[in-house]
């Protein structure tokens, strides 16, 4: 029996586990991992810096509901991927590092890149272990894969000391092993009438909907209650779970909805910063949260109930018993007000919206966007004013089809997550709306797009710098050197150096058709848009958020 090595063990063990793509840097003592891939027919994504390979493999395995796996070297390799475990954890994306360490040889007097990895990793991550045997590393990624996608998924770390990847067994000796099936937990008859009865009694009811129900594949059932005339508000990343476009979407009234309801239910999101920690809701509001986890009972919101369920199953069984029920809030003028307020908002952002001036408005900038783009576009935003601004105004039509700074509020992500969800969904445009800062943290994904044949849009909105010249001009000392603004740098140079498509932009009539240019070409694309560096985010125009 031919004989074979711990990379080749773990490339097994993951093609075995459904995984048929992996992110890496290509360091030591990591390679034969690397190696073993390409050997087992994995495609192996060479990325630049590990932050960029951890932010595509988080989107990668989001929009296939299966962990990302990105490979890393010892030291500072392993180090480069905190920030993408971090970001997973908190933004409860399924990603696995593995990562190579110290050979044991070499441990404690000052080996090549030795370091205390385990204890590095661990504040970061959900879960860590460290493989101790070659012929029990199928069984260690069996439950690294396995932490990173149950319950709440998030990042995990395996640890893989260099001498442990090296060493060969016999090929019969790599024992493979299946993933469970797992029954999602669901309500019991009496929870779910007491759900029901609370829905239909509200006068002004709400449903809150998180990235939780997004990864659940909830949308279906909630858009049967959403049916029935109740209003929903949804998490920047749980956009389009019911479609925008839905006669009970209630985001452009985002803070009078959350503000009046008497009755919420949150499905899969939790009440920290993005709903203001659950502070700015009414002291007599009841209100009913359903996740998987059910420390999420404990948090800055007076939660009067938490139903440990999975949102789909939930709604599901909600939505069957409200089912021909007369509901209290239809006799209300609940949704209407909303409907208006939501009306009356948006009718402020028109002349913006409309705005031929040069240099261009952003918000002229992304209504052409949103004009431009398909109705199964995966959306990534981000940067300090475009972010809030594509929030107000980019509308989201599928599950699992918006992502951005997310729950850490992380710079540098929205252009590897474009790569990783076109990665992941070829068929699909992948579109990044991003500041010039943002862009700037990892524009040398464009690289690598190209180099694996991927095409994601860039939309760079050039304000020169970080909040146009806000923080520059009002928040630094007088005559500061540029700090906080950057060059008038043209972006779309990048795209050029590598044989992409490049459109360089100045003429707010000009912006739709460098778009459909882009979108066209089937190659990576980056737009660069020179803005307005002075324009600002209008009044209450971020009650998309």
């Amino acid at each position: 029996m031919a004989e074979i090595d711990g990379g080749r063990v773990a490339a097994k063990q993951l093609k075995h586990s459904g995984i048929d793509t992996i992110f890496g840097v290509v360091a030591g003592p990591m390679i034969e991992v690397l190696a073993g891939a390409q050997n087992e027919g994995l495609r192996v994504i060479g990325c630049r810096h590990e932050m960029n390979g951890g932010f595509m493999a988080s989107a990668w395995g989001y929009q296939k509901k299966r962990p990302g796996v990105l490979v890393v070297g010892s030291g500072p390799g392993m180090t480069n991927s905190i920030t993408p475990l971090y970001v997973a954890t908190e933004s409860a994306m399924p990603l696995v590092v593995l990562g190579g360490s110290a050979f044991a040889g070499t441990r404690g007097i000052g080996g090549f890149q030795e370091a205390d990895q385990m204890a590095l990793a661990k504040p970061a991550c959900k879960w860590t272990g460290q493989v101790d045997a070659t012929d029990r590393i199928g069984e260690w990624i069996h439950l690294a894969l396995g932490k990173a996608a149950s319950g709440r998924p998030g990042g995990v770390y395996l640890d893989f000391p260099g001498e442990l990847v090296a060493a060969k067994i016999n090929e019969n000796g790599a024992q493979l092993r299946d993933a469970p099936t797992i029954t999602p937990p669901a309500p019991d008859d009496a929870t779910v009438e007491r759900l029901a009865t609370a829905l239909a009694e509200a006068e002004r009811p709400l449903l809150v909907i998180g990235k939780g129900a997004a990864w659940a594949d909830a949308g279906e059932p909630l858009k049967t209650i959403a049916d029935l005339g109740i209003p929903y508000v949804c998490s920047p990343m749980a956009r389009g779970t019911i479609a925008d476009d839905h006669p009970s979407f209630a985001n452009a009234a985002r803070s009078m909805a959350l503000g009046n309801a008497d009755v919420i239910v949150m499905f899969g999101g939790r009440f920290n910063w993005i709903f203001g920690l659950g502070r700015r809701l009414s002291p007599s509001t009841k209100i009913i949260q359903i996740d998987v986890e059910p420390e999420e009972a404990y948090s800055g919101a007076a939660i009067d109930e938490l139903v440990t369920a999975d949102a789909r199953v939930a709604a599901g069984r909600l939505g069957q018993a409200l089912r021909g029920r007369r509901l209290r809030s239809a006799d209300s003028d609940w949704l209407k007000s909303l409907a208006d307020k939501s009306t009356a908002n948006e009718a402020g952002l028109r002349a913006s919206l409309e705005d031929d001036s040069t240099p261009i408005n952003p918000y002229r900038l992304v209504k052409e966007v949103r004009d431009a783009l398909p109705r199964n576009s995966i959306v990534c935003a981000e940067g300090e004013t475009i972010m809030g601004i594509c929030r107000s105004l980019l509308p989201s039509y599928e599950n699992r089809s918006r992502m951005n700074a997310g729950t850490t509020g992380c710079m540098g992500v929205s252009a590897p997550y474009a790569l990783g969800a076109k990665l992941a969904c070829p068929d699909r445009p992948s579109v990044a709306v991003l500041g010039d800062y943002a862009f700037g943290a990892a524009a040398m994904v464009v690289e690598t797009a190209a180099r694996v044949g991927a095409a994601p849009i860039f939309v760079v909105a050039n304000n020169e710098g970080i909040a146009g010249h806000m923080i520059q001009d009002f928040m630094l000392p007088a005559d500061s050197p540029k700090i906080a603004s950057l060059l008038p740098a043209r972006y779309d140079k990048i795209a050029e150096m590598v044989d992409g498509h490049a459109e360089h932009v100045e003429d707010p009539n000009q912006i739709r058709p460098a778009l459909d240019r882009a979108l066209a070409a089937d190659r990576v694309a980056v737009v660069h848009i020179k803005i307005d560096p002075k324009a600002r985010r209008l009044s209450g125009s971020n009650y998309l958020q």
